[in-house]
């Protein structure tokens, strides 16, 4: 798929692996929205070097993802200025590293309510004006289960399993799961794989390259 000019909406793309899947879809020459939640400062960053790596326009929007009318706030912003969207990303998510016996109610109902809640919502509010694609970012915690890590991979496979079903009920545009491994972001501390190779699995995944069928699994491990 040529990507220039395209309406690429990442959501949580401060920072992590958002930003640098901005910077690669700024490079194509796309129109690339920025959502942020705390981090408006780093959102103005990853924007503005978006402009310097060739993007035309864009925007920067706030979005919290268990406000259900933020959300539909910020995709009516998309619509206003842009008319409708080629490509969603739901990138966002937040993660408590605890075994489940230490997480309190508040650590459990955030990561359900953005990872999975809130990207379903995000999804079915966009979705009569989305034109292209889909790509949900999952995790291999999405496939294996962890330790310490029993709400995220909860919230991770359910993210598989709406992309599997969507993919069905939505045979116009493409839907797929990104299944990013230990990636090196604020989330883990800084370890693991460069954000950056996620970031350009999940712009070949945009493009069409791995030429997989819609509602297909995308494992990041698999191309480096």
């Amino acid at each position: 798929m040529e990507l220039k000019n395209k309406v690429v909406l990442i959501t949580g793309s401060s920072i992590g692996i958002g930003r640098y899947t901005a910077y690669e879809f700024a490079k194509e020459g796309s129109k690339v929205i920025i959502t942020y939640y705390k981090d408006k400062e780093e959102a103005l960053k990853t924007y503005n070097t978006c402009l310097e790596l060739g993007m035309l326009e864009g925007l920067v929007l706030y979005l919290n993802l268990k406000d259900n009318g933020s959300i539909v706030k910020c995709v009516n912003e998309v619509l206003d200025r842009f008319g409708y969207i080629d490509i969603l990303i739901n990138n966002a998510g937040v993660l408590a590293w605890k075994p489940l016996r230490e997480q309190s109610f508040e650590e459990i109902e955030a990561q359900i309510r953005v990872n999975l809640e809130g990207l379903i919502k995000m999804t079915k509010v966009a979705l009569p004006h989305i034109r292209e694609m889909i790509i949900n970012i999952g995790s291999g915690a999405g496939k294996t289960g962890f330790p310490e890590l029993t709400t995220y991979c909860a919230t991770k496979f359910g993210v598989r399993g709406f992309t599997q079903s969507l993919a069905q009920e939505e045979t116009d545009i493409k839907v797929y799961t990104v299944n990013p491994g230990m990636t090196a972001t604020r989330m883990t501390g800084y370890k693991g794989v460069s954000p950056n190779i996620v970031a350009k699995v999940i712009l070949n995944t945009a493009k069409g390259i791995y030429r997989k069928p819609s509602g297909s699994d995308i494992d990041v491990w698999e191309y480096y």
